[in-house]
Formats: C-alpha cells, structure tokens, sequence
C-alpha cells in the first residue's frame, strides 16, 4: 500500500444543512472549496463527528463524499467510518471507497463508549473494513475518559495491521501523549501521527506529523500557522497563534458538553461568510443566543475577517 501523506492540516469538516434540514450540497462545495484554497490543507474529514455523521443516512454519507470527491477530484478525501457493527462498518466503508473516497477514519464502535471492548474485536473491525473497501486506514483514539479508548498493547497491535498508516490522537491525556509516542514512533516510524486535541494543541504540535481536527473546520489557516510553526519548534511563535487562537478554543470547546463544538463552528463559518445557516440535526441543538457573539467576539479578536455584518 502506498500510503497517503496527510503532514499538514486535515479539517473534521461540518455538514451544511438546509432550513428543510436536507444536506445543502451548494454549501457544502463552496465550503471545501475555501478550505481547499488554504496553502497547508492538505485532506477533508467527511461523516465525522464534527459532521454530525451519525445524523446522516447511508445514502446520504455516501452522497456527501462523492459530491466532494467529483468536485476536487484532487483534494484527498478521507470518510469516516462510524457503524458500530463489524459488518455495519464494513459496508459503510465499502460504499465510501465506491464513492471516490481516498482513505477511511475508523471510529471505534459507539457502544465502546460505555461497554469497551471484547479482546480481538477492534482488530477485527479494522481487517473487516480493509477487506471490504481496500482503504487506506486511521485508527482513531478517543479520550482516556472514554471505555473505547485503546491501550498501548492494543495501539501498536493497530498500527501493525494492514492498511493502517496514521493514527489520530485524541487521548486527551498529556501523561499518556509524552509516554506513548515515542513508544509508537520507535516500533513505527513511518507511521503518521496526527493530532486531533482540540484543546491541547500547543502541546501536542511539537511530535505530530499533522493535525486531524475539527477547529480545523473553522479556522483553518491559524492551525495551519500553529501547525508550522510548532513543527519548526518555534515555541515563541507558536505559543503567539495559540494565545491568539485560545479566546475562539474557548468560546467553541469550553462549553456544557464537547458535542457543542459543532453548532459553535457553525455559527462562526456563517459569521465568516462560508455557510448560509448554522442549522443542526437532532440530537444535536442549536445554541443560546449569546454564543454567536462571543464567538465572533473571539474571532474579531483573532483579527479573523468577518464579512458578514449582523
């Protein structure tokens, strides 16, 4: 397997939706297309959590990546695979890659979260998905917190299989970040490890290979100037975007429940004049009133370009 290079910023991308609540394909594609314009994106996440894609239908998954895939034909387009059954998974995968994705983000199965894992079963997800759709894969850790994060015996065990080529990092855990990577990059230094620790960024710049983040979403070129420079280990200037950034992590990420990233991306991209609507899908619920303006007072403050005036 040739294996996709994804060292630099890849955006979990939000899913537009229209005031009927359908997929608003227009925005959809006018979107990627600004992301795509930014020097250092370098792949699109579709039909993962900050794209609500468990909100979607298969047909409507499968719809979102071949829209994008037929549009830029050149950007890498990676899916997430989310069903919780092996087989479900699977297939999941399998419609992605006949829709023109280029590579697959494996979810650990939702109902990890509060029962983990039987021994051999994540191993058999991810063979069962390589099987069916001859992806290319990245294994997605999920927070400490969770029962569907992965130990490091189990880590190295994924990295070892065919068709993994990176690992998404969101452990969320500093002590098991400065542990472990240097334990993966020994046993496996081709391997890419991207970052998706949306609140711990700074942190976890300085050993990625890239970023696989959902603020990516929204401030695409900050994380790009982060990423770099965190990569050049220039800590005076990285440290500067991350305090620029930390007022919008705040008014994002720092809310009742994680899961309100989303509908906060959101409403910046529609300050941003990128989408129409910051419309959601149950159960996901828009925001109080008051979150709009401190994300655009973050943004402003980030000297972001807000053309839309309100």
């Amino acid at each position: 397997m040739s294996a996709p290079n994804l060292r630099g910023l890849t955006p979990a991308i939000v899913t537009p939706f229209d005031d009927q609540g359908d997929v608003d394909l227009d925005s959809l594609v006018s979107y990627v297309s600004w992301l795509k314009s930014i020097p250092g994106v370098v792949a699109v996440v579709l039909n993962s959590h900050a794209g609500e894609g468990s909100a979607l239908t298969s047909d409507e998954r499968a719809l979102i990546v071949r829209t994008v895939k037929s549009e830029f034909p050149d950007l890498h387009v990676v899916a997430g695979i989310i069903g919780d059954g092996t087989r479900l998974a699977a297939g999941e995968a399998e419609r992605a890659a006949a829709a023109g994705a280029d590579s697959a983000l494996i979810f650990p199965p939702p109902s990890a979260n509060r029962f983990g894992f039987q021994d051999g079963s994540v191993q058999d997800r991810f063979k069962a998905v390589w099987s069916a759709s001859s992806l290319p894969m990245i294994a997605f850790q999920f927070p400490n917190i969770t029962k569907a994060t992965f130990n490091l015996p189990l880590l190295l065990e994924l990295c070892a299989l065919d068709g993994v080529f990176a690992l998404k990092d969101g452990g969320r855990d500093m002590i098991r970040w400065d542990v472990e990577v240097p334990v993966i990059r020994a046993n496996f230094p081709e391997l890419q490890i991207l970052t998706c620790q949306d609140e711990f960024l700074l942190h976890t710049m300085w050993e990625s290979d890239g970023a696989l983040v959902g603020f990516g979403a929204l401030i695409p070129e900050l994380l790009v100037e982060e990423l770099t420079l965190a990569k050049a280990h220039d800590y005076t200037g990285a440290k500067a975007v991350h305090d620029k950034i930390l007022p919008i992590t705040k008014a994002v990420y720092h809310r009742a429940s994680h899961i309100e990233s989303t509908p906060a991306m959101k409403l910046g991209l529609v300050d941003r004049g990128i989408l129409r609507s910051a419309n959601v899908r149950s159960p996901i619920m828009p925001l109080e009133d008051v979150a709009r303006e401190s994300i655009r007072r973050a943004m402003i403050a980030a000297d972001i370009e807000l053309p839309v005036v309100v």
